[in-house]
C-alpha cells in the first residue's frame, strides 16, 4: 500500500504503520494542539464503542467543543476519501444524537481525516451543506519554500 510506505517525520511514524498507530500519533498531536489552542475542546473517548442492531462500531476519536456545544466525532482513514465514508459518519452522528446528546447541545459534527480529499466527491455529496467535513492530513512536512512569505 502506497500510504503505508511513506516516511512520516511529522507524526513520528516510520515506514509502515497501522490505523491505530496513526490514531495514536494524531491524538498526541491533537492533544498538543488543543492544549495550545485553548480549553474549549474536551477529549471524551478513543475508539468509542457503539452498538447498532447488534453490530459493533467504533468512533475513532470523540471530543466535545464547549463553545459550540457539540460533540465532535473524528474518523481516521489511511486512504483517500470514499463516498461510503459519509454514510458511516452519518450513522455515527445519528447514534450520537440519539444516545449521547443532552439538553442544550446542538447536533454533533463529524470530521473525516483522510490521506486524500477527493474534491469532486465531496462537492457531489454536498458535504459543505451538512455537519460532516473532510480534511486531508499531511504525512510529511511541506517543503520549506511553502513557508516563505510571498
Amino acid at each position: 500500500m502506497y500510504f503505508a510506505t511513506l516516511h512520516t517525520r511529522f507524526l513520528g511514524l516510520k515506514d509502515t504503520y497501522s490505523e491505530k498507530d496513526l490514531e495514536t500519533a494524531i491524538l498526541i498531536e491533537i492533544q498538543r494542539f488543543i492544549t495550545e489552542f485553548g480549553t474549549d475542546f474536551a477529549f471524551l473517548a478513543r475508539q468509542k464503542r457503539i452498538v447498532i442492531d447488534g453490530e459493533d462500531y467504533k468512533i475513532d476519536l470523540l471530543f466535545f467543543h464547549r463553545r459550540l456545544k457539540r460533540l465532535v466525532a473524528i474518523d481516521l482513514k489511511l486512504r483517500k476519501f470514499r463516498p461510503q465514508d459519509k454514510g458511516q459518519m452519518e450513522l455515527y452522528l445519528r447514534w450520537l444524537e440519539k444516545h449521547e446528546m443532552v439538553e442544550g447541545e446542538y447536533q454533533p459534527i463529524g470530521l473525516i481525516l483522510c490521506s486524500g480529499k477527493a474534491d469532486e466527491h465531496i462537492e457531489l455529496l454536498m458535504l459543505d451543506q451538512g455537519n460532516i467535513r473532510v480534511a486531508q492530513y499531511l504525512t510529511e512536512l511541506p517543503p520549506r519554500k511553502c513557508f516563505r512569505p510571498s
